[in-house]
């Protein structure tokens, strides 16, 4: 608390006023929190002084709250491009980042629990940002945005939080997520030169090459990189009471339904709440429980008995390979391949269909969705249009952000689809009584098939990744599909 409290008056962060009659102070408290290791090993203690920022009032105390964090799709594509291209991976942490941020706002606090002089009558005028505080995190996004721009990175407009600076022999990359910053690069001294601009700037600490990010665990080798979340699932598992389940081979029954009206509703659902929650984070690096996981999160209102069986038999999975991750191979090439599937009025509440589709790029899974489309569909083509859209619109994404990566993709993506009719549809503007129903914007394929950014395929049932992404499959079928994700369990001690 002493160490929190010095770099807050080392930061000039308030000043003590008399508090003015038109104004009310926002309160503050304490936060204790054990920092661990990969390993689970105990890091540091943490204290952090946090400000009761719920009781702020909008156009008062604060205007605008946004910051952009960098998205996972941006990270797993850094790492596949670094993979491939060598680069050199260090991270960056900044110390009491938050505090950097310039507060434009009159805002008043309470003094810190413990620390007020006692008949001290004087508040803290805050003049840098404190955790807690509703704008704390765009302040400290726009000053470190500021000293990038002004150290000569270009700041990507597919992704807001990456960074990069080119040179004519040289490529820096900064990701920012708050205030972990990955900084990747085919050059050591220009990364050595990035950390001392950053350092000079704020009071940072280098963690090294990179091993461990949001959990995260990232190992290395000659063959490639492997991110897995190992001790996260391990966690899930102790804290679930499942680390003694017996195992399940698939994470859900085939062709199981859930409804809003199957089984006793739970007395209790925030453990149910909590769980899924957890196993949302974990989608991150396996998109195999990608769409267990979509369908559970559908009962989060009202969880039932069913419901929480289900998400059992998930942890059950989980816990026959807890270390199962994503490799991006060092030998791989960069060309783009996507597939797209739908699953035709599957839910059996709203005959709704449900879009999945899954990118790679080479052999390295770098994207991957579930989502139940948001209007019926009135055939099974017009479902798998609307899931090519749904990918096309990504494609289109993927396509500015590998540009920032510097990464040319002169070849059209190759996006893979099993319905003849939907392909046609995106071919051919001449299935009019079909088609006339359908929202104008779902005919974007058409374009971006014309103006080459892809070229539509059709691939059989049997191979169509995206399936594994739509619907509850046995196990044979599901370990086919599996198999050919680029997602092994190759948990390596990081």
């Amino acid at each position: 608390m002493s160490n929190d409290l010095r770099a807050l008056e080392a930061n000039s962060t308030w000043t003590l006023e008399p508090l003015p009659p038109d104004k009310k102070p926002i309160g503050c408290k304490w936060v204790f929190k054990t920092k661990l290791n990969a390993d689970g090993s105990i890091e540091r203690y943490k204290a952090c002084l946090v400000a009761k920022g719920y009781t702020q009032i909008e156009g008062l105390d604060y205007h605008e709250t946004f910051a952009p964090v960098a998205k996972m799709t941006t990270v797993r594509c850094l790492l596949a491009i670094a993979a491939t291209q060598q680069w050199i991976i260090h991270q960056l942490n900044v110390n009491n980042a938050f505090l950097h941020g310039d507060l434009d706002e009159e805002v008043y606090m309470t003094p810190p629990p413990g620390y007020c002089p006692k008949g001290e009558t004087r508040v803290c005028r805050l003049r840098k940002s404190l955790y807690g505080l509703k704008q704390a995190s765009r302040n400290w996004f726009f000053k470190l945005t500021t000293m990038l721009l002004d150290a000569g990175f270009t700041q990507s407009q597919a992704d807001h939080s990456l960074f990069t600076l080119v040179s004519t022999t040289s490529i820096t990359i900064v990701l920012v997520y708050v205030d972990d910053i990955p900084v990747a690069g085919n050059d050591l001294s220009q990364i050595e030169t990035f950390k001392h601009v950053l350092s000079t700037n704020f009071k940072t600490k280098d963690l090294g090459p990179l091993k461990y990010f949001l959990g995260l665990e990232v190992a290395r080798s000659p063959k490639g990189i492997f991110l897995n979340q190992r001790k996260y699932a391990l966690d899930i598992l102790n804290d679930s009471g499942q680390l003694g389940a017996r195992t399940a081979s698939f994470p859900m029954e085939q062709n199981l339904k859930l409804t809003n009206q199957d089984g006793t509703p739970l007395s209790d659902p925030s453990p149910y709440r909590r769980l899924v929650g957890r196993l949302i984070y974990l989608t991150i690096t396996r998109p195999d429980i990608v769409f267990a996981v979509n369908i559970l999160s559908q009962f989060m209102h009202a969880p039932r008995l069913p419901h929480m069986q289900a998400a059992t038999r998930v942890l059950r999975y989980i816990k026959g390979s807890p270390g199962q991750g994503i490799l991006f191979p060092s030998s791989n090439t960069l060309h783009v391949t996507a597939y797209t599937d739908s699953d035709w009025a599957s839910c059996p509440t709203t005959r709704r269909s449900t879009t999945g589709y899954f990118i790679q790029l080479g052999t390295s899974p770098i994207s991957w969705h579930t989502k139940k489309q948001t209007t019926v569909a009135r055939s099974s083509a017009e479902a798998e249009y609307r899931a090519m859209a749904v990918t096309t619109c990504e494609l289109t994404w993927l396509k500015q952000l590998l540009a920032d990566f510097g990464i040319s993709h002169p070849e059209p993506f190759s996006l893979h689809c099993d319905n003849q009719s939907a392909l046609h549809i995106a071919h051919n503007p001449v299935f009019h009584e079909r088609t006339k129903h359908i929202e104008i914007d779902c005919h974007i394929i058409r374009d971006k098939i014309r103006s080459g950014l892809l070229t539509a395929v059709h691939t059989s049932s049997h191979e169509q990744l995206a399936d594994i992404f739509t619907k509850a499959l046995g196990r044979d079928l599901f370990y086919h599909f599996l198999c050919k994700l680029g997602i092994p369990d190759l948990h390596a001690p990081t």
